[in-house]
């Protein structure tokens, strides 16, 4: 990318560009489950039933970051940002950050929430610089009925 600034503009994805959502997630080094919960036809129907949760960062036209949101009724959550490596650190991610907030307020939590795999140092300081606080003495659990979830 040339030094000069360009525009990102940040609005939700479209079922066409959820091929591109799947190539930011690789080129940014995030793990997904292609043939489980992030194949192409559960995505599809996710995005077909919450339209808004699904959101994408664009420059010049092209997917350069995305967030996938969820609620459970009482919390929101910000899942699966990405952002492409050569546009890190321009501030997409906080971004994205901010508009998976709004969308989840529209639907009317005020609780976010994430999870951070490992020791990914880098999403834990972009959390906390965006007001997320670690909470120590949660412990997550899961059960799943196969491993491709």
């Amino acid at each position: 990318m040339s030094g000069t600034k360009r525009k990102v503009h940040i609005r939700p994805l479209k079922t066409s560009e959820l091929g591109a959502m799947r190539r930011v997630w690789t080129a940014a080094g995030l793990p997904y489950k292609p043939k489980g919960r992030d194949s192409p036809s559960r995505l599809a129907k996710q995005l077909k039933d919450k339209p808004t949760l699904f959101i994408g960062a664009f420059s010049d036209g092209r997917l350069v970051g995305v967030s996938l949101c969820s609620d459970d009724g009482r919390k929101g959550w910000i899942n699966r940002l990405a952002v492409l490596p050569e546009y890190t650190g321009k501030g997409i991610a906080t971004a994205l950050i901010n508009q998976s907030e709004k969308a989840l307020r529209r639907r009317g939590m005020h609780i976010f929430c994430i999870h951070i795999e490992g020791d990914n140092a880098d999403s834990m300081r972009l959390f906390e610089s965006a007001g997320y606080h670690r909470e120590l003495d949660i412990f997550y659990y899961t059960k799943r009925k196969r491993s491709t979830y």
